[in-house]
This record gives C-alpha cells, structure tokens and sequence, in this order.
C-alpha cells in the first residue's frame, strides 16, 4: 500500500523536523577506537539522553542496558547491492550499510519492509521507526502522529525487534520501551536529515511504496519500477 498517514505536530507538510539539527560541541573529542565505550550526556528538553559511540566490532551488540540510549556506528558501507540480495546487517534494524539502488518512499506503512531498500532512505536522511507489531492501536497511532506529508520519516511495523519501539537512521539508533517516550522526539529532531546524512538533500519520493520484506509488494522493484533508472 502507499504509504499514507495523518498530519504531524510539527507545523506544516515537509516542515518536519521544525529545527536544523544542532551539533554536539566536543563530540568528537577523546574518542578511542576499539574496544574503549565513551559516554557522552547531551542535557536536551529536561531530560538527559546518553550517546554511546561503538567501535565497528561491537556495534550489533545488543543489551537491556541499552534502552534509551543512542547507539552510534561508524565505518559504514554505502554499496549497492542487486535487487533481492540479502544483506546481513550487525544490528538490526540496521543503522546504515549496503542497501538497494531503489530506495522505499518516505511514509507510514501498515506492514513490515525490506530493511535494504529503507536504509537506502536512511541514505538520504530518513529516520525508519519500526514497532512490535503487538503494540496497541493507540501505541501505533502515537507514533504515526510524528508523520506529515513530506517528512523523512518511514514507519512500519516489524518483527523480532530488541524493543517495543526502535528508531533508526545512518549511523544511530535508539530504542524505547514506551512510543511516548519524550525521548523519540528529541531523536527525531536531531537525526531527520541531520548532520550525518551521507547524501543531504537526496529525494525519499518517487522509490518503492510497496510493502512486503520480499520486494514484491506494489510498487516494488520487479513490479515495474526500473533500478537501473536509480543512482542515489
């Protein structure tokens, strides 16, 4: 189905997110690659939120200890892979890497997707919230709030996830026991097409709308779109 969704907080269509994205004064400071776990604590909105940088070798782990904090990953490939290949992500959902020429348009979604054509999204600045396809109706509408037509915003339900609620864009993911957890909003204020977004200004329109993990749903690439047509 295409995606579709209600009008967001966040003032008007492709407003979203209402701010550019403030850099972290010192971010890059005293950061030992390898094995070294550095946490830096941003006071944001009255609350605070903890960014972990990982190094590559650790950066799928996953821990309890982890909900609420922004996990961060470097080194991150941006190939192309073919169309129906299946890329073997070190965190799911993945925060970035190889993904399909074909990217999947920015939207609300009623059914799971295929992780290689939205981190392609993600590419070009998309944040992908993804849902325990348990949770409430009211859950699910809570999240989709955040969705106004023309935002880089992709949210779908999907499986087996390490949380409730899981919010993913390039190179960062947080992951949350509640959707109204204030800290989603902060998130998406700083990573929506923020700072490291590999390819800024790049479209989230005019991919895939179809749904399905297997790229087969309408829309999908092999239901007449043409990939070569693609090079973002």
């Amino acid at each position: 189905m295409p995606p579709t969704g209600p009008q967001g907080p966040y003032g008007p269509p492709g407003a979203y997110p209402y701010q550019p994205p403030q850099k972290r004064s010192g971010a890059g400071t005293g950061l030992i690659i390898g094995a070294v776990l550095l946490v830096l604590v941003l006071m944001a909105g009255g609350g605070a939120v903890a960014f972990w940088t990982l190094s590559p070798d650790d950066s799928g782990t996953a821990s309890a200890e982890g909900i609420g904090t922004v996990r961060q990953f470097s080194a991150l490939a941006a190939d192309h892979v073919d169309e129906g290949e299946t890329v073997e992500y070190e965190v799911y959902p993945p925060a970035g890497g190889p993904h399909y020429p074909v990217w999947q348009d920015c939207g609300v979604y009623g059914e799971p997707l295929r992780s290689e054509y939205v981190v392609h999204s993600m590419e070009h600045g998309a944040v992908w919230i993804t849902y325990d396809p348990g949770l409430s109706e009211a859950d699910v509408q809570i999240l989709r709030s955040h969705y106004s037509p023309g935002d880089y915003l992709v949210i779908s339900p999907a499986e087996d996830l390490p949380a409730p609620v899981v919010a993913s864009a390039w190179g960062s993911q947080i992951r949350l026991e509640d959707s109204a957890d204030p800290r989603l909003v902060e998130y998406l204020v700083e990573y929506v097409r923020g700072e490291n977004t590999p390819e800024p200004g790049a479209a989230c329109s005019g991919g895939r709308s179809g749904t399905g993990t297997t790229g087969t749903g309408t829309g999908a690439v092999g239901a007449g779109i043409d990939a070569s047509e693609f090079t973002g």
